[in-house]
């Protein structure tokens, strides 16, 4: 079911009624105000990103610590020195 010409006028002037024309049009320009603001927002966003990854170094990765050495298997060969003895 498709609106025709004669529904959407009707639709438009009820709307109208309703809203009244200053209403409306104070919609809409508060509307373009936000998009507007959304876009300088974004804009932003992306300087900021810019700047942060041009300016500063690269992260530098500190030094790990060695892990700790095995424990040595000196008593089994003791152990195994003494058993052959």
């Amino acid at each position: 079911m498709a609106l025709g010409p004669w529904q959407i006028v009707i639709i438009v002037l009820l709307i109208v009624l309703f809203f009244g024309r200053g209403r409306i049009s104070d919609m809409m320009g508060d509307l373009a105000k936000g998009i507007t603001s959304f876009k300088k927002g974004l804009r932003d966003d992306e300087n900021e990103g810019e700047q942060s990854s041009s300016s500063s170094e690269p992260p530098r990765i500190a030094p790990q610590p060695a892990p700790p050495a095995p424990p040595s298997d000196t008593t089994v060969e003791a152990k195994r020195e003494d058993s052959a003895s």
